[in-house]
């Protein structure tokens, strides 16, 4: 992968009368990588995309795309945006979209017409015939990742494209997100933490408009993979959790009644161990459920660690929380489509 970057905070700070929102943020986005944007709600993230983007200007710092200044005049198409809920005029049909954002794009003749084909081959809506009103969330989705790459951008910035859709939508999105790989830089601002470990070269947290850390995200899960195993006997768990207390592989218990809850790094020896467990502890098994945790371990460290007036200087341990979507008033579609080059 390429160490250039194409895009670089240094001291990026935004205040809003006393509140400061972005607080000395230093951000380095790889060129080519799928780099996922965590953090809680009010961490900072749409304000930072907000400069990024030139709708906000910064109360102190830089931001820069390609090593050009962002506040400055970006060549058109450097940069596409997804909002989180892309707007169309609902009459207009697919590849209408596309062939507008084309030409506002600069694009025409052949050139439109093989973008256009293009791209709907990418969304899988080729020979979709109904007017973008009929569309499901997960169509209208990928129909505005397709219109934000009409222009070949460079960078690509989304907010949240899988935060309210449907499991199979959000598969369909996050695979065409995946064949971005390479091709573009993506900047992916998501509470899912799912889907940032599934597509995600590298991650930053930032957590009061602060970093927490920032790395290559098999690198910060690796070794903070963990498993929680839901367990529920026909009586007291509590001989159970006994026993459980004096193994080596187990974590954290804690048991309320017959449910007992397991916390381990080492998944596959518990589920080997546990019905000897049970029969020795004498606790009838109702069910037994697993659920695993990789990068969600490494935020919830990130941020338990680092409160208000606090920042992890080791930026060793930890990772995002929930994203904050657009509100009324912050990212306005209209604006940012003339930004960028597209509808």
């Amino acid at each position: 992968m390429s160490t250039l970057a194409a895009l670089v905070t240094r001291g990026l700070t935004k205040r809003y009368k006393e509140r400061t929102v972005v607080d000395h943020l230093d951000l380095r986005v790889p060129q080519g990588s799928v780099f996922g944007f965590l953090g809680r709600n009010g961490a900072g993230k749409t304000t930072t995309i907000r400069m990024a983007l030139g709708l906000a200007r910064p109360s102190g710092g830089s931001v820069e795309i390609l090593g050009h200044d962002a506040n400055g005049a970006l060549a058109p198409g450097v940069v596409g945006y997804l909002p989180d809920v892309p707007g169309f005029r609902p009459w207009m049909r697919a590849g209408e979209v596309l062939a507008h954002a084309g030409r506002v794009a600069g694009l025409e003749g052949v050139a439109l017409r093989r973008r256009t084909a293009t791209l709907l081959d990418l969304a899988g809506l080729t020979g979709v015939d109904q007017p973008v009103g009929a569309y499901s969330r997960g169509m209208r989705q990928r129909l505005g990742l397709a219109r934000a790459l009409v222009s070949a951008p460079r960078l690509l910035i989304m907010d949240e494209p899988t935060s309210a859709l449907d499991p199979v939508g959000r598969r369909e999105v996050l695979d065409l997100i995946a064949t971005l790989h390479g091709r573009t830089t993506v900047l992916l601002s998501t509470h899912l933490l799912d889907d940032a470990e599934r597509v995600c070269d590298e991650v930053a947290v930032i957590d009061h408009g602060r970093l927490l850390l920032t790395g290559a995200t098999a690198d910060l899960v690796e070794g903070a993979r963990a498993t929680s195993v839901e367990v529920e006997t026909v009586d007291d768990a509590a001989p159970l959790a006994g026993l459980l207390a004096h193994q080596p592989w187990a974590q954290e218990v804690e048991s309320e009644g017959a449910r007992l809850r397991l916390r381990t790094r080492d998944p596959q020896t518990a589920h080997r161990r546990l019905p000897g467990l049970l029969e020795a502890a004498g606790c009838g098994l109702v069910c037994l459920g697993s659920t695993r945790h990789g990068l969600e371990e490494v935020f919830l460290r990130a941020v338990g660690q680092a409160g208000p007036g606090e920042v992890d200087d080791a930026r060793s341990s930890g990772t995002g929380a929930q994203a904050r979507s657009a509100g009324p008033g912050e990212v306005d579609d209209a604006a940012v489509g003339g930004r960028v080059g597209h509808e």
